[in-house]
């Protein structure tokens, strides 16, 4: 169980979305390709037109549980199905990414490469994509330079999945942790993001993902503050 002791709060990310730019007509597809009666297919779509829709939650219980399920298959462990839970996060974090600053206002959809705004993006932007709100803290360790936090109070994919009680270990938001992996790797921040729980009274399920960054990563963001 991850430690809230030794953080310090950081500013968050509190800009309401807007609407983007309309995207520029795609290109057909390709002949061989099977087309409905209206002789559109999935390229044709703007990329905007589904930006605010939302999926059913008994869908997404549905489909996330057959992932656990999946991920749970010859798995030696919680760690190991942790891990697997995160290497299926991992790529879409990594597809979201030029998806969302797609859609963002032109004055902000440029790509973040320092530590400070790709947290502010995950907490922001990434939150409210995939879940519809923010983030509920980032937090800076005050003994390592290199961790960092973000909290969910009440994580969504934790609220259908029934743990039994020899895996109270175990968090699927590990899926989430790969999400945001994906995300740092994409921006150039090479982490490690891992998902723990981090339980209170008031918030039973909320869960803390610590995020690691590689010593390099901490070296350069360094020699950027140097030059300030």
């Amino acid at each position: 169980m991850a430690s809230t002791q030794g953080f310090k709060p950081l500013p968050q990310s509190n800009v309401p979305p807007t609407p983007s730019h309309q995207a520029s007509s795609a290109q057909r597809a390709p002949q061989n390709l099977r087309t409905p009666s209206n002789r559109k297919t999935i390229y044709d779509r703007n990329l905007n037109r589904t930006r605010t829709a939302e999926l059913s939650r008994a869908s997404f219980a549905y489909l996330f549980s057959e992932m656990v399920s999946y991920a749970q298959k010859r798995v030696t462990g919680i760690q190991d199905l942790e891990r697997r839970l995160n290497e299926q996060g991992y790529p879409l974090g990594l597809r979201l990414l030029p998806l969302i600053l797609y859609r963002e206002p032109v004055r902000t959809s440029v790509r973040p490469n320092r530590i400070l705004p790709v947290l502010q993006f995950v907490h922001g932007p990434l939150w409210r994509h995939l879940f519809g709100r923010t983030a509920d803290a980032i937090e800076h360790s005050s003994s390592a330079i290199n961790e960092y936090m973000i909290s969910d109070n009440e994580p969504l994919v934790n609220q259908y999945i029934s743990v039994p009680k020899e895996m109270n270990q175990l968090n699927c938001a590990a899926y989430v942790a790969g999400v945001i992996e994906g995300v740092c790797d994409g921006c150039g921040l090479k982490a490690g993001v891992s998902a723990h729980n981090g339980g209170t009274e008031m918030w039973p399920g909320k869960t803390i993902f610590l995020i690691r960054f590689d010593e390099g990563v901490v070296e350069r963001e360094g020699l950027l503050e140097g030059k300030k």
